[in-house]
């Protein structure tokens, strides 16, 4: 009877054993780290069996499937003091002791294991609690150390579904979930179920409902890190990107610098027969890009800003506010303002300059008087 019993309780141990591992591999949760957890939860369930008496030891042994709970009680003198009185939680009498340690004495501690099913209800609901508890709190830690080494990286994500009411994203991003909203997507794309995409990481926040990734395809920050996948000089440091201003879905300006003389800045970014910004434009679903070369003189660096205008002469503001005026060709008025001012707009945001553009005869469509 006692060999069945022994067998049960190893069988039940086995199984244990196999959800915890089971547990690491699937979550990737340590043991070390359940075994914590799951000795607290034991020690708070023995603490109410026995009337506050936590002197408790666990022993879990996952190499020989052994798992085991003792309460530590207090030897007493078979005979106690008249005023004594017993706390059988705490105490235990010499002679029962001795049935467990034969060389126990008066005072000295000894150990009592104890069955599982001794904890009860409560205390199988406390353990069950503490150890979720502790996965949620593994797999939270999980998930914002993983947003945290990518924050302001550009990563893969797989989008798992689309909430028709909104537009929203939720993707799935290494082993984490995030949403990307409709207002951080791209112009008018049409993202599916299924969809590989980039996405950019802004911001991680630890929120009271667990790690947050705000994520965006339509941050500047996204066209930079694809310029670095696909251009090796920035990636390797020989080329600089200066500045980026864009307006998603339409136009990206991007300023970049050379610190080799004998290496083309511009030419670099956009490849053979514009192979690598033909990756960048196809990602973004079509979206323009200009690649302009950036300079510490002002003057032509807004001339570079403002392509595909060609400009003519540009005047700074000498009170030092950033200012200036920059004179066109007539014929090319419309061109450096661009549609809706999108192109002088980005040019200042690239620059941050204040930028007037004015055609070189002075008037604005209009026939000079005599």
């Amino acid at each position: 009877m006692r060999k069945k019993e022994d067998q049960k309780i190893s069988n039940e141990n086995t199984e244990f054993f196999e959800a915890l591992r089971l547990l690491e591999k699937e979550k990737g949760i340590p043991m070390e780290f359940m075994f914590e957890k799951i000795t607290s939860a034991i020690v708070v369930a023995v603490k109410r069996s026995y009337n506050g008496n936590d002197d408790v030891i666990v022993n879990m042994d996952p190499n020989n499937n052994r798992f085991e709970v003792f309460l530590r009680k207090e030897v007493v003198d078979d005979v106690l003091p008249e005023d004594a009185v017993m706390d059988p939680d705490r105490q235990i009498f010499l002679a029962d002791a001795r049935k467990l340690d034969p060389t126990a004495g008066v005072g000295d501690k000894v150990s009592i294991k104890l069955e599982t099913k001794q904890f009860g209800r409560i205390g199988a609901q406390a353990a069950k609690h503490v150890i979720r508890q502790g996965i949620r709190e593994v797999e939270r830690g999980q998930v914002m150390q993983e947003f945290q080494n990518r924050n302001q990286e550009l990563v893969s994500a797989v989008v798992e579904r689309i909430d028709p009411r909104t537009g929203a994203a939720s993707l799935t991003i290494g082993k984490a979930e995030a949403v990307l909203p409709k207002t951080e997507q791209v112009g008018a794309e049409s993202l599916k179920e299924g969809d590989h995409i980039k996405v950019y990481v802004v911001d991680v926040k630890d929120t009271e409902k667990g790690p947050r990734a705000m994520i965006s395809r339509t941050h500047p920050g996204l066209v930079k890190r694809l310029f670095e996948t696909e251009v090796p000089e920035i990636y390797d440091g020989t080329v600089e990107i200066k500045a980026v201003s864009r307006e998603a879905g339409s136009r990206t300006k991007l300023a970049v610098f050379s610190k080799d003389p004998n290496v083309d800045a511009v030419g670099a970014c956009i490849g053979p027969r514009g192979a690598r910004v033909g990756k960048i434009v196809e990602e973004l679903g079509g979206e323009k890009i200009d690649i302009v070369e950036y300079s510490e003189d002002p003057a032509k660096f807004i001339s570079a800003a403002l392509s595909p205008a060609t400009v003519l002469s540009v005047t700074l503001e000498p009170d030092g506010s950033r200012a200036c005026h920059v004179s066109v060709p007539d014929s090319q008025l419309s061109l450096a303002i661009g549609n809706r001012g999108q192109n002088a707009r980005l040019a200042a945001k690239l620059t941050g300059w204040k930028i007037d553009i004015r055609p070189e005869s002075g008037f604005y469509g209009e026939e000079p008087q005599a």
